[in-house]
């Protein structure tokens, strides 16, 4: 894989109160320039992202390995997200608006890689400050450029 990567990310959140009544929110998607790196046995993705009306960027570190996916972000918000298939895991995000103590239950964890892509899929359960917020998927390619 290349140092210069374009990253895609694709989500949908499912609210409680939308699951029940069947209906869903708009998707989330992002395609961005990205760096990449292997370090350990561990692929690194790196990426500024815009926050719109709020001057500023988020930066953002993706952590990929066959169990387990980190997201780090820094910058208006921070928090270290982890995705490990079959476990909780709790972590603090701080937003420009205030903190949240957020819960993620994962689901499913599927990583597949390839020569010049990667293809990331979670399924998990997202609860905010103790309460069930939402059923999320995330899906992930990271593609070499060029």
């Amino acid at each position: 894989m290349t140092k210069d990567v374009l990253l895609s990310i694709s989500g949908m959140h499912y609210d409680v109160d939308g699951i029940e009544k069947g209906t869903e929110e708009a998707p989330i998607e992002l395609i961005t320039p990205a760096s990449y790196y292997l370090k350990n046995g561990k692929h690194y993705v790196k990426y500024e992202e815009p926050v719109e009306g709020i001057p500023g960027v988020i930066k953002n570190t993706v952590k990929v390995s066959e169990d387990k996916v980190e997201m780090i972000k820094s910058g208006l918000s921070n928090t270290h997200m982890i995705f490990e298939k079959g476990k909780i895991h709790m972590t603090d995000y701080e937003t420009p608006y205030g903190n949240l103590l957020v819960g993620v239950h994962t689901r499913v964890l599927d990583v597949q890689e390839e020569e010049k892509t990667i293809g990331v899929r979670v399924n998990y359960e997202l609860d905010v400050n103790g309460d069930k917020l939402a059923d999320c998927n995330i899906r992930m390619e990271i593609r070499a450029r060029g």
